[in-house]
């Protein structure tokens, strides 16, 4: 199966959908992750945007990614953008890798950049535009999408959870790869947040650890 992560930022696909990544690579499932927003970056220098391509580049394969592909789109400014011309941008990266399933954020997060990618995400894999995508899934970005329901948005509520109770470890290793976004206890990215976090969508769902998944759309 063809899987595409569409995520905003560099760490995004770690801090939702890491683990799962790794679950379905193992799995024997090719999985492409998109990076959109890695264009005009207005939280760091052109030197420091390269240095997180190379980190993503270097995650993308702890995580067993067949590629991850960089958009070109202003971080922190899909919202300066027209939404055809951010879809225009899914299209092309749906064409290319012909998915039959979308993993993308959360329409209820608090970063605009995601909800702005998530809507384009809809757009852009509409069963008529992409019949090939048959399964979109929403993930969850910690310190975004738990802090999106006091601003009057969509809370997040999922139906399916992913195992990765054996791939836990793996994951806070990769994000720690990213080690300009991590952060210490509480906060949200920090590595003991991140286990309590699996651990408690675990506890949910009955396993040791887990990731969860709202479900846009299932076709069987």
């Amino acid at each position: 199966m063809r899987i595409l992560v569409i995520s905003a930022h560099p760490d995004d696909e770690v801090l939702g959908p890491g683990g799962s990544i790794l679950a379905r690579a193992a799995a024997g499932d090719d999985v492409t992750i998109l990076l959109a927003c890695c264009g005009t970056n207005l939280r760091y220098g052109r030197e420091e945007a390269d240095r997180l391509r190379a980190t993503s580049e270097k995650v993308a394969g702890l995580l067993g990614a067949r590629r991850v592909m960089f958009g070109d789109l202003p971080d922190q400014g899909l919202d300066t953008m027209t939404l055809t011309d951010v879809a225009r941008r899914i299209e092309q990266t749906i064409a290319e890798v012909d998915p039959a399933t979308i993993w993308t954020h959360h329409w209820g997060d608090i970063n605009r950049d995601h909800r702005v990618l998530s809507e384009a995400v809809m757009v852009a894999a509409r069963p008529y535009a992409a019949p090939g995508v048959k399964s979109i899934a929403c993930f969850e970005t910690p310190s975004s999408t738990e802090w999106g329901p006091p601003a009057g948005l969509q809370p997040f509520h999922p139906q399916r959870f992913t195992d990765i109770s054996a791939m836990l470890d793996r994951k806070l290793d990769a994000f720690a790869q990213y080690t300009t976004e991590v952060r210490p206890w509480p906060h949200p990215r920090s590595p003991e947040a991140l286990q309590a976090r699996a651990r408690y969508w675990g506890s949910v769902s009955g396993l040791e650890a887990a990731e969860a998944f709202a479900i846009v759309r299932e076709t069987c």
